[in-house]
């Protein structure tokens, strides 16, 4: 072998092995998981890593003696309700920022960014008493207003990073060919910020799908659940885990997300390039 192909084996593809090895690994342990008796799960004597005896036992208790499809269906509402009220003010948000530029727009660009890092902790006593106040506890519309809260920051930040890699002087030419702002907005700026706006679209809607913080807080009701919360709340009873059946739910309300990213990931890489080059 070449020197140059050892070179590009320990330069590129060893660090692309350990990478793909730290990041996969947990999904093929949730998969093995899946398929393991509770016997096979805890005899020591048995080579962890891999299946002996493959049960499908635990995929139907999930299903049977759980309400794992009205998780899901719950967390697919809120999630997709979400990210669209979330993409919706931030599109509007990062246009005015960074197009119309009014005074103190610099700031408030900068400003708007620092509420993304507030600890979710904090914000939520005085969350908690809006919810109470409009009376939407242990619904699910309470989970849809609040995600915003912590989504249309950065969602803001990253759009308007995108909108200052589009050029300006295409805008000032509809302008001046009698296009109106908004016209301007619709049939050119969002066109060609679409890049952009699919990456944000793919942030809000991954973390409102793994939020646990709040799902668990302001929703008591079993039905009412998502998944990451039905889950946990519901397979682990005191000291005893369901580990298979966990490690199933895991798995397949992973599926979604993976599914996002694998259709989108080029728009995403595309979105984060334009937002972050300057």
């Amino acid at each position: 072998m070449s020197e140059k192909f050892i070179e590009r084996m320990i330069k590129f593809y060893l660090p692309l092995f350990i990478f793909l090895f730290f990041l996969l690994f947990p999904f093929y342990w949730m998969f093995i998981t899946a398929f393991k008796s509770d016997a096979e799960l805890y005899n020591l004597k048995l080579n962890p890593f891999f299946i002996h005896e493959p049960t499908f036992k635990n995929i139907l208790m999930l299903f049977k003696a759980t309400l794992f499809n009205r998780w899901m269906f719950n967390t697919f509402f809120v999630a997709i309700l979400a990210t669209i009220l979330s993409l919706s003010a931030s599109l509007l948000a990062a246009y005015a920022i960074q197009r119309v530029r009014f005074r103190g727009s610099g700031p408030i660009g900068i400003s708007i960014f620092f509420g993304y890092l507030v600890p979710p902790t904090i914000l939520f006593i005085p969350l908690a008493t809006i919810i109470f106040q409009l009376k939407i506890w242990d619904s699910l519309w309470s989970l849809v207003l609040i995600y915003p809260t912590f989504l249309i920051p950065f969602c803001t930040w990253l759009l308007m990073g995108y909108f200052k890699s589009i050029p300006k002087e295409m805008e000032e030419c509809a302008m001046i060919d009698g296009a109106s702002r908004l016209r301007v907005f619709w049939q050119i700026v969002v066109p060609l910020a679409l890049p952009g706006i699919l990456s944000a679209g793919i942030f809000a809607f991954t973390l409102s799908w793994n939020e646990y913080l709040y799902a668990l807080t302001f929703i008591s009701t079993t039905t009412l659940k998502t998944a990451p919360v039905g889950l946990i709340t519901e397979l682990v009873r005191g000291d005893v885990y369901h580990w298979g059946p966990l490690m199933t739910g895991a798995l397949l309300a992973s599926v979604p997300v993976a599914l996002v990213y694998s259709f989108f990931v080029e728009h995403y890489v595309a979105g984060m390039t334009g937002a972050l080059k300057e």
